[in-house]
């Protein structure tokens, strides 16, 4: 009977059992899409990422990442939690390293304990109507605080939904709504300008992930977010904070970085730490087609 090595591991935390557990899955290369999607349903965790041979000049490494529901083309703790997972097993040493993934050949640079992952291309949508996104999550309008909600990515598009400090802790995801409105996912979080700290709550129940306790992508984005709307410089370069899972109880920390010019961002970066919890051997699902 075939098995195939994986670990679990918790990103963007320093302790185990807090931060964004995942599954990082070696030697799949033989393995059919709906096997992994097969292996990602029975990880059940947010997401379960598979390291591969690169196809692209320049690549370290390939990651084919997945959710319960569906595999998707980029997300930050699976990236952040491959590379530093792979360097610890010898696949490559610390330093400069590049990840394929399906949203492009994006930059990793690795030490012994985490990572510093560079997102992709900064996309920015309009101002969006504030009044949907808080019915998805059970608020009022009064709780909506600051700029307008707005999509935004890099690499991985979300709505951000800024709300008053004690909103945040308020939220809960209305389904109906959701189906309504068909929207997968949603970046809710309150701004603190003077510690240049955002606490977020990020759902995204159109992948089969209620709610998520640490999600580097939104990060990202986020940092596009707040250049766009004036509460982060836009020219130069700024750091910022991201504070994610204490509703869930695995409070996360993610420190990022964002680089604008004429009022735009052009870049931006997610760091953190990675923990292992455990490693074993899983069987390889049989094959259905």
């Amino acid at each position: 009977m075939s098995t195939l090595a994986y670990e679990i591991v918790d990103v963007f935390t320093d302790r185990p059992f807090t931060g964004n557990p995942l599954a990082v899955v070696f030697g799949a290369e033989a393995l059919a899409t709906e096997q992994m999607q097969a292996l990602a349903v029975e990880f059940n965790l947010s997401e379960t990422v598979f390291l591969l041979p690169p196809t692209q000049v320049g690549a370290t490494y390939r990651a084919r990442i997945f959710t319960p529901a569906a595999e998707i083309p980029f997300a930050g703790h699976p990236s952040v939690g491959a590379a530093v997972t792979a360097a610890r097993r010898g696949l490559f040493g610390v330093g400069q390293v590049t990840q394929e993934c399906v949203a492009g050949v994006l930059p990793i640079e690795v030490t012994s304990t985490g990572a510093t992952l560079t997102g992709g291309t900064p996309t920015l949508g309009p101002e969006l109507d504030p009044e949907p996104l808080l019915e998805m999550v059970g608020l009022a309008a009064a709780d909506h605080a600051g700029p307008a909600p707005r999509v935004a990515g890099c690499g991985l598009e979300f709505p951000y939904l800024p709300v008053r400090p004690d909103a945040v802790a308020r939220a809960r995801v209305n389904a109906a709504a959701v189906e309504r409105y068909g929207v997968e996912h949603l970046s809710v979080f309150s701004w603190d300008a003077a510690a240049q700290t955002a606490h977020a709550r990020v759902f995204v129940p159109g992948l089969g992930v209620p709610e998520d306790p640490a999600t580097g992508s939104a990060a990202l984005g986020l940092g596009v977010w707040l250049v766009a709307s004036g509460l982060l410089p836009g020219d130069g370069h700024a750091a910022y904070t991201v504070r994610q899972g204490v509703e869930m109880g695995r409070p996360s920390a993610m420190a990022c970085t964002v680089t604008a010019a004429g009022g735009q961002a052009v870049g931006a970066t997610v760091a953190g730490q990675v923990v292992p919890v455990a490693r074993g051997e899983i069987i390889v699902p049989p094959f259905v087609g």
